[in-house]
């Protein structure tokens, strides 16, 4: 069995594009299983990942092309243990440190659970913009334990 971790944020903005991708593996139906995974950054209402919508839709597109998926979640949120300040939660670096934790939490979970690859939502942005606020895409793709697959939409 090919083991996929499906990443979704909670835009869910790629889901049909990462659906697409997955559906179209070799054998997808009988030989993939999919562990669609959502790490919340800031989780302050205790949702429970199959409350996320995204999550059931891309479980919802998978299971309708016959393919298993189950649902996991992570969580992706700093603040608690690099900054003190409440009022530091709207800042670059804080958004910075949230993505970096995201991007941990994705390739963390990937590596406990063996997977044979990953697939992740992808935008394009301009060079300033990941300068400034990162990329939990680039982040991923660097340092994942095993091949990712980006997809997304294309302008």
């Amino acid at each position: 069995m090919y083991e996929v971790l499906c990443c979704i944020d909670e835009d869910g903005d790629s889901v049909g594009a990462q659906v697409e991708a997955i559906t179209s593996l070799p054998n997808a139906a009988e030989g993939v299983r999919v562990t669609v995974l959502h790490v919340f950054g800031e989780n302050v209402e205790g949702a429970s990942v199959t409350q996320v919508g995204s999550v059931r839709r891309t479980i919802e597109g998978l299971e309708a092309a016959g393919i298993e998926a189950s649902a996991a979640e992570a969580s992706g949120d700093p603040a608690a243990s690099i900054l003190p300040n409440p009022t530091d939660l709207d800042t670059p670096a804080y958004r910075r440190a949230q993505q970096n934790r995201i991007a941990a939490a994705i390739v963390e979970t990937a590596g406990e659970l063996g997977v044979d690859a990953l697939t992740i939502g992808g935008r394009k942005r301009r060079p300033s913009g990941k300068a400034l606020f990162g990329s939990v895409a680039q982040s991923v793709i660097l340092s994942a334990p095993c091949p990712v697959i980006v997809a997304g939409e294309v302008d």
